[in-house]
């Protein structure tokens, strides 16, 4: 029987400290398996010597295949590209920092050959994780899962086994503003999960800067929920209250203490709070229209500097694309 095929997607920023090493540890665990298998890194954009290095790998090991994107287009875009890509039989997302220990690969096959189609990792701890982070990290999602329409695991990472079914499903999903963590639990299929403590960082530093988490943060809530798009009525309703209470209190100044003189306390704290929920709204409102304006250009998610086999991967997606524009066929009764 021909061998199954395992495809590691590794997007890569400025990691020239780390690539030899995780590329060994990969290479020390593969060696036990009974698998086909390849790493795709996709550099998203380093400055550093990242690049040379995944050339040099690729030179001496085939099994290497090094996607360049043309930009610096983030985290999510960069795991896109190497799902699009990627052509095993199952296909493992994973950072290349060994903070996604390699060794957990053979388990998430495991669950794999046993008839799951995605296998998510979750992560318990970060051994170098500060306290706020963890508090920050659990509260957002809390906040998230509250709000959300789909269930977003917490403390769910982007280390993951999916199934080639599960891949080409992933591929109708073009939106430009990603959270893979959502979609995947938006997707459905039998999901398996598995526990692990995170490791430090083997060398380097996390490139994931507070401005880049906040950005996904955001990106999360707005493409998994359009609970704030309510939050204007639920607003509004309040206002209406206050406005009520508002109104009788000056009735009762009025009619019953006879008191009418005007209270600029008032006044400003009115005209602060509506003006200042009005411009909320109003922002929550544009943030919406910006991703809808966003996805109206069709414009591509990324553009290569240098990959393999571009046009294979951007028939397999177009193919996808289309299959999700047909029709369901009518059944006969």
């Amino acid at each position: 029987m021909e061998k199954k095929r395992l495809s590691i997607v590794v997007p890569v920023y400025n990691e020239e400290d780390n690539l030899h090493h995780f590329y060994e540890a990969v290479r020390q665990t593969m060696a036990g398996l009974d698998l086909d298998w390849e790493i795709i890194f996709v550099d998203d954009g380093s400055r550093d010597k990242s690049r040379a290095i995944l050339a040099k790998l690729e030179r001496e090991d085939a099994r290497v295949q090094p996607m360049l994107l043309a930009r610096n287009y983030g985290h999510q875009i960069a795991l896109t590209c190497g799902l699009d890509h990627a052509d095993g039989d199952v296909v493992i997302t994973m950072d290349g920092d060994m903070q996604h220990p390699p060794e957990l690969i053979p388990e998430l096959l495991k669950y794999w050959r046993e008839g799951c189609d995605v296998v998510q990792t979750i992560r318990d701890a970060t051994r170098d994780a500060s306290w706020l982070k963890r508090t920050t990290s659990a509260g957002y999602y809390k906040f998230l899962n509250l709000i959300s329409e789909v269930p977003v695991q917490p403390g769910g990472s982007d280390f993951r086994l999916m199934d080639r079914k599960a891949v080409l499903a992933f591929r109708r999903y073009r939106e430009h503003a990603r959270f893979i963590r959502g979609l995947i639990g938006a997707m459905g299929f039998r999901q398996k999960q598995l526990h692990f403590t995170a490791p430090p960082r083997f060398a380097g530093s996390s490139k994931f800067s507070p401005r880049k988490m906040w950005r996904l943060a955001v990106d999360g809530v707005f493409t998994c929920s359009t609970f704030p798009l309510r939050l204007g009525l639920y607003f509004g309703m309040a206002s209406l209250f206050a406005s009520i209470c508002l109104f009788l209190h000056v009735l009762y100044e009025t009619f019953v203490r006879e008191d009418t003189a005007a209270g600029w306390p008032t006044i400003m704290a009115c005209l602060l709070f509506f003006g200042g929920m009005q411009l909320l709204i109003l922002g929550i409102i544009g943030e919406y229209l910006g991703r809808t304006y966003e996805e109206t250009k069709r414009r591509p998610l990324y553009l290569l500097a240098h990959g393999l086999d571009d046009e294979a991967a951007a028939s397999a997606i177009a193919m996808a694309n289309e299959s999700a524009e047909e029709p369901e066929p009518a059944h006969e009764s």
